[in-house]
């Protein structure tokens, strides 16, 4: 199966999300990895995605905010609460290209447990915080369950917006990505994702100390790193279903 082409926006709009999410203040840090390594962690049925013959994974900590069901309002805290994601790439069976999840920190234990329930998908509590001095952006994360300790401190100082024009190949496949892989009782399952385009800036990796890589499964990142910044879309996702 040919992978279907990046695109800067959806190939189609999500008619019927199950969900609704903000997504702000995001920092987005990849590293190459070998293929293989990534390759090992996705179940059957997902292929890692490469680019310029690597595979990427990302550390990206931002504020999630009112997440909600689409005709009900907010839970106020509940709904609003900084999160860590580790992420790859990866080609479903249909040719779909999309994020496959290694670990998403929350600093809220109930949406952690409906989120591994109702997705599948590997929420883990934690304690976190999110900083702005000037142009310099600092995010911290501890995690609390259900493995204690893996922890991550990123500092970004972030640049100029990047013209829709001047994103390059790489940081259109870096972000670009309308559904998410993910499994149920061994099957893979997918879920659409809808959002504008990502609004992006440069940005510059002043500070790493992190070992959600390792507890992901990787080894420590070695490469150079990729870093960029958004302020940040809303975002409708779909219900997941059977490949």
């Amino acid at each position: 199966m040919t992978p279907e082409p990046i695109t800067a926006a959806a190939r189609a709009p999500v008619a019927r999300p199950v969900m609704l999410q903000g997504w702000y203040d995001l920092g987005s840090v990849h590293w190459r990895y070998e293929p293989s390594l990534v390759q090992a962690l996705l179940p059957d049925g997902f292929t890692v995605d490469t680019f310029d013959g690597s595979a990427w994974v990302g550390l990206l900590p931002f504020h999630m905010r009112r997440i909600r069901v689409p005709g009900l309002p907010a839970l106020g805290p509940l709904s609003t609460f900084p999160e860590t994601n580790v992420r790859t790439y990866l080609i479903d069976p249909a040719g779909r290209r999309g994020v496959w999840f290694c670990s998403l920190d929350i600093t809220r234990l109930i949406p952690t447990l409906v989120a591994r329930a109702t997705y599948n998908l590997p929420y883990c509590w934690a304690q976190m915080s999110i900083e702005r001095e000037g142009d310099v952006w600092r995010y911290r994360s501890r995690r609390r369950w259900p493995d204690r300790g893996p922890s991550s401190a990123i500092e970004l100082r972030v640049g100029d917006p990047i013209p829709a024009d001047e994103i390059s190949d790489l940081e259109h496949f870096l972000s670009a990505r309308w559904g998410l892989g993910t499994t149920f009782a061994r099957r893979p399952m997918w879920a659409s994702v809808d959002h504008p385009p990502w609004p992006l800036h440069r940005a510059e990796l002043i500070g790493c100390d992190e070992t959600l890589m390792a507890a992901a499964g990787l080894p420590a990142p070695t490469s150079q790193p990729v870093a960029m910044w958004s302020p940040g879309v809303e975002v409708r996702i779909g219900r997941p279903r059977r490949i």
